[in-house]
């Protein structure tokens, strides 16, 4: 049994530990609601983009014409996976979440012979994977020093993978990220955006007819990089309010088993306490007797 000096520095140091969590949960609380807010005011653009990019793609179709971008290479040999998770943890299962989806899209595409190659934003996703996928990453990228993710940062991602795209090496580009759907739930997700694919809402009513001016192919090939750069940006915001979700869940967690260890302590403590003094008061009574 710890001695009463060891019970009470470890119940000082778990409450210390419980400041710390409690303070990191008000800090992600904070940081949520402007992550929340931005997440949600992107998805109508998002949407409403990748609407409008549908309605051109299935105008365009299979034609021989069609973009690069939308009709791919012809093949599926070489894909190529970017994994977006966080640069910080504490914050619960949301990296491992996504690093576990995408080790098992790895795991099936290379059971069907395919390449496949690992771009990563976030080093703890880079970290998770390296050790068992670290000779297929092909690159890194950074975002430590960034304080709130931009536009810029989507572009900067987005050309890297573009840029490879040119240079023919991969025929496939899927993105892996956490959509937020609330403080305890983000759901990993896997979006391919090389070649692009749009979804044609069939129910719509809507039944205009646009002519466009230059032609459709011309306007695809110019919006295409840019959707790629969207669906990237998207995917961002999504990751930094599923973060900030998971962290101020995780540590609400864990100020409350801080308190309940404090507790526990706390009356371990106190028996300890009062078998010593029981113990002294034995010593003295014994002691009395005898004179």
């Amino acid at each position: 049994m710890a001695n009463l000096k060891e019970l009470k520095n470890r119940i000082a140091s778990v409450k210390n530990t419980r400041k710390i969590t409690k303070a990191m949960q008000m800090v992600a609380a904070a940081k949520l609601r402007r992550a929340q807010e931005a997440a949600e005011q992107s998805r109508p653009y998002t949407s409403r983009f990748n609407a409008v990019m549908g309605g051109l793609a299935a105008s365009v179709g299979g034609s021989g014409s069609a973009p690069k971008l939308l009709s791919g290479t012809g093949s599926n040999a070489v894909q190529l996976m970017v994994v977006m998770t966080s640069e910080r943890g504490l914050c619960g299962g949301f990296n491992s979440n996504i690093v576990k989806k995408a080790k098992a899209h790895s795991n099936a595409l290379k059971a069907a012979g395919k390449t496949v190659k690992i771009l990563t934003v976030g080093k703890k996703g880079r970290d998770q994977m390296k050790r068992e996928y670290g000779d297929l990453f092909v690159g890194h990228v950074d975002l430590t020093e960034v304080k709130r993710v931009g536009y810029t940062d989507a572009q900067g991602i987005a050309k890297d993978v573009l840029t490879r795209f040119d240079a023919g090496e991969f025929d496939i580009a899927t993105l892996f990220y956490a959509k937020f759907v609330n403080v305890v739930s983000q759901t990993p997700t896997a979006q391919q955006i090389i070649p692009a694919s749009f979804e044609v809402d069939e129910d719509a009513t809507e039944t205009t007819l646009y002519d466009y001016e230059p032609s459709e192919e011309a306007i695809l090939a110019d919006l295409l990089p840019r959707g790629v750069a969207t669906s990237i940006f998207s995917a961002l915001l999504e990751n930094g309010a599923s973060e900030q979700g998971a962290r101020m869940s995780a540590m609400d967690n864990a100020t409350r088993n801080a308190g309940e260890m404090v507790d526990k302590l706390t009356i371990q403590y106190n028996r300890s306490r009062q078998a010593v003094i029981t113990n002294e008061l034995i010593e003295i009574i014994s002691g009395a007797e005898a004179l």
